[in-house]
This record gives structure tokens, C-alpha cells and sequence, in this order.
């Protein structure tokens, strides 16, 4: 039975603005959901029709969905052309790729704040007349709250 759009397009709609909470673009979220709703793997082909998108413009988002570990490339003996299937244990899937962006986006920050200290340790050095204790201490705090904030996402993806 081949996978009808239009008898699914309230579901898909109503998903697809569920998965776009977690940082996907509209088209990324419509092919996860319409890959999981599908529940085959389907060639980039069959994706552009369904979507009536561009092979291009599928390969762009069947490859971001790869990247957070939402889909998988799978095999079938005597099909040539790359087939794709969404991973079915949503939560999990969702959250370890939301959690990802997290610890990404901390790490990123944490370390914005660290080249700061830095500088602000090299303009001490050079201008010794400055007093920078309380900036200095409310740097470290910010420091330490990123890495708690780093900690506790680890630790949540763990589980």
C-alpha cells in the first residue's frame, strides 16, 4: 500500500510543528514527520515528490536529520539509490539531538567567557592601576555556571 500524503496532511502538519520545536527548519520537520508516518525507507526521490520539493532540497535536510541521528541510511538488496527511515524511539532521539545543541551551545559560551578572562588577565598586566576583582569573580561565577549548565546536560544525556 503505497503511503498516501493528502489522507495524512492534518497529522503531518499538526507533528511538524511539534518536531520544529527542537531547532528544525519547517521542511526538515514535514520529511522527519513524513518519513515516520511513512514507516519505509524512501529514496530522496520519493521524498521530493511526496513533499513536492527538490531532490536538492531533500538531500540538504535528509542529511541535517542524519547528522542529529534522526534518520538512518538503510540497504535493501537490489535498490541502488540511498534509502532513508526515520528512528522510531522519538523521545530519545529528540532529546540526545536537543541536548546535543545544548552542550554545543554552553561549550560555545563557556568558552567566549574564558577568552574574556584571558583578556581581561592581559589587560591587568598591562594596566596595573585597574581594579577588576568584582568583574574578575563575576566572570568565574559565569564560567562555573556554564559548566554546571554543561554538567548537567551530560549527565541527562547519559540516561
Amino acid at each position: 500500500m503505497k503511503f498516501q500524503w493528502p489522507t495524512l496532511k492534518q497529522p503531518v502538519l499538526e507533528f511538524t510543528k511539534t518536531i520544529e520545536m527542537f531547532g528544525l527548519t519547517p521542511l526538515e520537520s514535514r520529511l522527519f514527520t513524513y518519513l515516520y508516518l511513512a514507516d519505509k525507507p524512501m529514496t530522496l526521490d520519493d521524498m521530493a515528490e511526496a513533499l513536492g520539493k527538490s531532490k536538492t532540497a531533500m538531500s540538504t535536510s535528509i542529511r541535517t536529520l542524519a547528522d542529529q541521528n534522526l534518520v538512518t541510511r538503510v540497504w535493501k538488496k537490489g535498490v541502488r539509490k540511498s534509502l532513508y527511515k526515520a528512528h522510531t524511539q522519538l523521545f530519545k532521539a529528540f532529546m540526545i539531538s536537543y541536548l546535543n545543541k545544548w552542550v554545543e551551545a554552553v561549550n560555545q559560551q563557556k568558552s567566549a567567557f574564558i577568552e574574556l578572562e584571558q583578556m581581561m588577565k592581559e589587560i591587568k598586566r598591562n594596566h596595573t592601576n585597574l581594579k577588576l576583582k568584582a568583574t574578575e569573580e563575576r566572570l568565574q561565577e559565569i564560567i562555573q555556571f556554564h559548566q554546571e549548565m554543561e554538567d548537567v546536560f551530560r549527565e541527562v544525556k547519559k540516561d
